[in-house]
């Protein structure tokens, strides 16, 4: 008997396990570079949690404001938390454990996805590595792969992404195969991950990546 997915059930259960991880930082830590070009660990706490109380029409606006260019928008919505203190950016993940607005779309995957990825992007140059739990990594995989937010389509496209340590694949073509986190930042489009894959499509995806 299967059992049925809960997305906003793993969302709500990401990002506990963030704020356990957000409370042990020291605050060099909170200021150490991150997988995002630019941003620092306490940028991209900001950046997770700034589009949570916004509506379709509120993000149009934001959008519109700022060019219409994703980078900008971001950047700006950060610096709206610049004046805020570690202590009130783990606050502020704490009083959001449960996905609301935007975040809670497709059943609350966006939050899981956007989540999970942004989770590693923290740990990975921190040198904090953890293992995520299967229920979490397969339904992420399975919406990040066509998820607009993540723009993986292009990058996978002609390719067969295989985990290695999980039952998973996706795509036809030469095969790129690794761990399972792996193959989801590298989904995300994150520099130096390819290195951990494997498989004659791994070029082609690197490739993709770097340009």
């Amino acid at each position: 008997m299967t059992t049925a997915v809960d997305p906003m059930g793993l969302a709500r259960d990401e990002r506990a396990d963030l704020a356990d991880l957000l409370a042990t930082l020291t605050p060099a830590q909170w200021n150490a570079p991150t997988l995002c070009s630019q941003w620092r660990v306490r940028d991209v706490v900001a950046h997770m949690f700034s589009y949570e109380d916004l509506d379709w029409g509120r993000l149009v606006g934001r959008f519109l404001a700022h060019g219409v260019l994703p980078d900008r928008v971001n950047n700006a919505s950060v610096a709206g938390y610049a004046g805020y203190r570690t202590d009130d950016l783990l606050t502020l993940v704490k009083d959001h454990l449960q996905p609301r607005g935007l975040t809670a779309g497709f059943g609350g995957r966006i939050a899981l996805t956007d989540g999970l990825i942004h989770h590693q992007d923290i740990r990975r140059p921190l040198g904090l590595t953890r293992a995520i739990p299967t229920d979490r990594m397969r339904c992420t995989l399975g919406f990040a792969r066509t998820a607009p937010t993540i723009g993986a389509k292009k990058r996978i496209r002609g390719l067969t992404l295989t985990a290695t340590d999980l039952d998973w694949t996706t795509g036809t073509g030469p095969a790129v195969e690794g761990p399972a986190e792996a193959l989801l930042m590298a989904l995300a489009g994150r520099h130096g991950i390819t290195d951990e894959l494997s498989g004659p499509g791994r070029p082609i995806l690197a490739d993709r990546i770097r340009t």
